[in-house]
């Protein structure tokens, strides 16, 4: 179970830590490092957006704000799955620049994999909150591992010198403050073979997150996740796997290999448990989805009336009209849709509306602040009245203390998730607890 951090000060945009939040953790981890042991690993990404002004420009401030909040998301999003075991903080620092450190010991060419990750995930189009053309942004991030005499400022100062070499050499994006960059531990195109060979051989770990109710604390059910342990490069999350599956046009591949094996799997547990699923826009372009689904769900032998079908707002850029059609269908089948990560980016309410949604996943972004902050408890509570409103269910993720449980508990919330009872786990150990 990663760290617990307990943030004094934070980014009041963004809600990721500031400078002085950051200061103060990286001294606790050295602190806390055991003597002996040699330096703390502290490894560290200057991410720096470039269009910005642009963006302010066009668009209005409003608009970028909202972008900026998106991306704080995204860079939360990826720490927790590629960093879930290791300690880390996400910083907004100004602007457009924010800063990820992890004490991890990770290889030098396993972090710069995860920097061009992290930098393929935060190029992904933003949506535009009112309908209009979708944002991109450019991110250059810089990278280090610290020397035990590095505080936060000397890793600021040297991390800039590398982004404003990086914004004079036109098209780099990814640089070490020694000024150097790794080979790959493997390109593009044999991480995307490596995949398609992963698939076959049955080598995609799948995880069930487990859900619980927050009326009597049982197990409702699980979500599952998808992880890859690759022999070089090392554990690959889900948005990750995802990515290297766009690049090698295999997303519809790998996506119906997970839900076949996680409903395989689901199939051995008590009844009265649910399965929820991601799917991907690639899924709901397809016009058959609805009714592929369906069957492979017969042919494995679990019942639709206990799937939900999780979607983001990514899923819905494209084609609002085809997505409500493709979501009717699988309604009609008795498939229960959630809108995950609900509270994180624009928050486009015009879903709500047109769109045949069951449930609101809210993002762990909208409870980490609500025990400290007057402000956050109230954008949570106006959530939880909107959702009542429309009878919607409403499910939590990322409760990772008891005070926040209660808190979502007492605000009439149905459901949570998070490592407060149950990391991911794997289908064995998976169906000994809900055994119990």
């Amino acid at each position: 179970m990663p760290n617990v951090i307990k943030m004094e000060s934070q980014d009041t945009l963004t809600g990721l830590a500031d400078v002085g939040q950051l200061r103060r953790t990286t001294a606790q981890w050295r602190d806390a490092w055991p003597s002996g042991a040699g330096p703390c690993p502290i490894h560290a990404m200057l991410i720096t957006l470039g269009r910005m002004d642009t963006v302010n420009v066009a668009f209005g401030e409003s608009v970028g704000d909202g972008a900026l909040v998106e991306i704080a998301h995204r860079i939360r999003h990826f720490a927790n799955d590629e960093l879930e075991s290791d300690a880390w903080m996400a910083a907004r620092l100004t602007g457009g620049v924010f800063m990820l450190v992890a004490r991890t010991e990770s290889s030098r060419e396993r972090w710069q994999w995860l920097a061009e990750a992290l930098a393929d995930a935060l190029a992904t189009p933003i949506a535009h909150p009112d309908g209009g053309s979708s944002l991109r942004l450019w991110p250059r991030i810089a990278l280090m591992r610290t020397g035990e005499n590095d505080d936060v400022d000397s890793m600021l100062d040297r991390l800039s010198e590398v982004a404003a070499r990086m914004r004079q050499a036109h098209g780099r994006r990814i640089e070490w403050s020694s000024g150097t960059v790794e080979s790959a531990a493997r390109s593009n195109i044999q991480l995307e073979s490596d995949l398609l060979a992963a698939i076959d051989r049955d080598e995609i770990e799948i995880l069930f997150q487990p859900q619980y109710s927050l009326v009597d604390g049982h197990m409702v059910g699980a979500e599952a996740l998808a992880r890859w342990h690759h022999p070089i490069v090392g554990r690959i999350g889900a948005a990750a796997l995802f990515q290297i599956a766009e690049r090698a046009d295999h997303v519809a591949h790998l996506s119906r290999h997970i839900a076949e094996r996680a409903l395989e799997a689901a199939k051995l547990w008590p009844y009265s448990l649910r399965l929820s699923l991601n799917i991907t826009p690639v899924d709901l372009a397809a016009d058959n989805f609805a009714i592929d689904f369906a069957r492979m769900a017969e042919r494995v032998g679990f019942p639709l009336s206990r799937v939900t079908l999780e979607i983001t707002e990514q899923v819905l850029l494209d084609d609002l009209d085809r997505v409500s059609k493709t979501l009717q269908q699988l309604k009609v089948l008795d498939v229960r849709i959630a809108l995950d990560d609900f509270g994180a980016g624009f928050c486009n309410f015009r879903y709500l509306k047109v769109l045949p949604i069951d449930c609101i996943k809210l993002d762990r972004s909208m409870v980490e602040g609500v025990l400290e902050d007057e402000r956050d408890r109230a954008v949570f509570r106006a959530i939880m009245g909107m959702a009542k409103a429309l009878d919607l269910r409403v499910l939590v993720e990322g409760i990772e203390t008891e005070r926040q449980r209660d808190f979502c508990a007492a605000e009439d919330c149905e459901y949570y998730q998070g490592f407060l009872s149950a990391e991911p786990m794997p289908p064995h150990a998976f169906l000994n607890a809900s055994m119990r």
